[in-house]
């Protein structure tokens, strides 16, 4: 009788268990999804997955990302728990800081002729809603297509 066979589809390597565990440092991913009715769910539970990896499981709720098409567009909300701060000087700061994370994303929704901006969330429990509109067509003129 012969020995059982062990097989793994991916093998590890001796230095993967010496390494040190990501930290919130070291976060830094990117995907693209499908356009689907699965997309949003699929996008929360990889936040979620990467989150809990970079220690930050308490944030896993903090954010929500709803991508959608409709009326030649492509609608993307994305919700946060930050909720507006009371004090004007400290909700000016914190929109200008909010303003110049999402300069590069104003830039290229601008360009193709869509319109973007955020303010406090409408949902219950608070918190802000960044959104952006992006036109088909505009999106295929910025990437040369059509």
């Amino acid at each position: 009788m012969s020995a059982p066979v062990t097989v793994s589809a991916c093998p590890r390597s001796a230095d993967e268990w010496q390494t040190t565990p990501p930290s919130p440092d070291t976060l830094a991913y990117s995907f693209t999804l499908p356009a689907g009715p699965a997309s949003p769910r699929v996008a929360r539970a990889a936040a979620r997955v990467v989150l809990q990896i970079h220690g930050l499981a308490e944030m896993t709720d903090a954010v929500y990302v709803s991508l959608r098409y409709r009326d030649g567009g492509l609608r993307v909300n994305v919700y946060d728990g930050h909720a507006r701060h009371d004090h004007p000087r400290l909700a000016a700061a914190c929109d200008t800081r909010r303003r110049a994370a999402l300069r590069v994303l104003g830039c290229v929704v601008r360009a193709c002729q869509g319109e973007w901006g955020f303010g406090e969330a409408r949902e219950p429990g608070g918190g802000m809603r960044m959104w952006a509109v992006v036109p088909w067509r505009g999106a295929r003129g910025y990437v040369g297509v059509g």
